[in-house]
């Protein structure tokens, strides 16, 4: 079936296709994100965030261009031509483009344009990161809730979703774009989590040298600033890490639940 997907296809209409790269391993890509990559006219991905396998699929006569030194000025234009040109036009960001992506602006001057646009998912880092570590983030009557977010720096967080309001929930929590300002957050967190609880620090997750830390809280900002991270860095703080809180069962597959589906 798999084949029949990749073999079968239809030509890509003019239009911008913003497609999330997944968190860097090439095999991460979804079926249609593999798809529109394959077949795009043209590709524009922030080559300091997308590894370059990714573009493995990439049609040899296409054309590449890195997005990394430019600006939203800068870029806007080029995809508005290349689609009024008739070509397709696939925008890659890494990750999921819903999650610190910066796509809206470029969505709404898109529109404004009258260029048509599609958007296509794709895995983020913190579905990777349990992936790899081989834990549930919702562990039944342990922890129900994930969140993510990120601290205060360049961009501002609202004050509602301050991370020291939302470290009071003790829950699931992905803490993205935070490597250079580690030692507030750790403060932060630390006044509701307790102190044992277990961090994963994930650095480039999906890229050839990954590399995965597991510490206690207290140790977050001292392995961050040991391994010198400053960039592409997740940090997964749970109640779920911890191994005595990973044996609750679900009721799900209980024998004595009673179930519509499952």
């Amino acid at each position: 079936m798999t084949a029949d997907l990749l073999t079968n296809r239809q030509p890509l209409r003019p239009a911008v296709y913003i497609v999330g790269a997944g968190p860097g391993d090439p095999d991460l890509l979804t079926l249609k994100a593999y798809k529109i990559l394959s077949q795009g006219d043209v590709i524009l991905y922030a080559d300091s965030l997308v590894p370059p396998q990714i573009l493995e699929a990439v049609r040899p006569d296409a054309e590449v261009i890195q997005t990394a030194s430019k600006t939203l000025e800068e870029i806007l234009p080029i995809m508005i031509d290349r689609v009024k040109s008739q070509q397709s036009v696939v925008r890659l960001h890494s990750g999921d483009p819903c999650l610190y992506g910066a796509v809206q602006e470029q969505m709404q001057a898109l529109l404004a344009a009258d260029i048509p646009i599609e958007v296509v998912p794709g895995i983020s880092a913190f579905q990777l990161a349990a992936a790899r570590l081989q834990v549930e983030l919702t562990i039944p009557e342990r922890v129900q809730t994930i969140i993510l977010t990120r601290i205060s720096g360049r961009t501002h967080v609202p004050e509602a979703e301050e991370l020291s309001s939302l470290a009071a929930h003790q829950a699931s929590l992905c803490l993205y774009l935070s490597a250079r300002h580690i030692e507030a957050a750790q403060a932060k967190l630390l006044a509701h989590y307790p102190p044992t609880t277990q961090v994963a620090i994930c650095f480039r997750l999906g890229w050839p040298d990954e590399q995965i830390w597991v510490v206690p809280l207290t140790e977050m900002a001292q392995t961050t600033r040991h391994q010198k991270l400053t960039r592409t860095t997740l940090y997964l703080i749970s109640p779920a890490l911890d191994p005595e809180q990973q044996n609750g069962r679900s009721r799900l597959y209980h024998p004595d639940h009673d179930r519509l589906f499952r």
